[in-house]
């Protein structure tokens, strides 16, 4: 562990895509402390990754200042996972359309009795 020098401000680190033990550990190295609005039991998080942190990453803030961390977007705010059945159902076609025509293409079909 790093141990920075005694200024009277420091630069946030970027602490998102870090887990939460990870996370705690950079922001004591540089002087700051974490918490964790959404999270009661941050102390004890540890393989949870932070999706977004206050005040950013580069940010001068006074020795000793909170970083505030979130380890799951709100509602609206993007993410991923898994977001099934998705409506409106994506347009047909492509594979789909292809598989739908049975038959060889490449056979030539004769017509009799013209």
């Amino acid at each position: 562990m790093r141990i920075p020098p005694k200024t009277p401000e420091v630069r946030v680190p970027r602490l998102v895509g870090l887990m939460a033990v990870d996370a705690r550990e950079t922001a004591q190295a540089q002087g700051l402390f974490v918490n964790a609005p959404d999270r009661k039991d941050f102390h004890l998080a540890v393989v949870d990754y932070v999706v977004r942190q206050y005040p950013q990453a580069g940010a001068e803030v006074p020795r000793d200042s909170v970083v505030y961390v979130w380890f799951d977007l709100g509602p609206g705010e993007g993410g991923g996972g898994i977001r099934e059945p998705r409506i409106p159902r994506p347009p047909s076609g492509g594979l789909q359309r292809e598989l739908d025509e049975p038959g060889d293409p490449y056979v030539v079909r004769c017509v009799t009795g013209l």
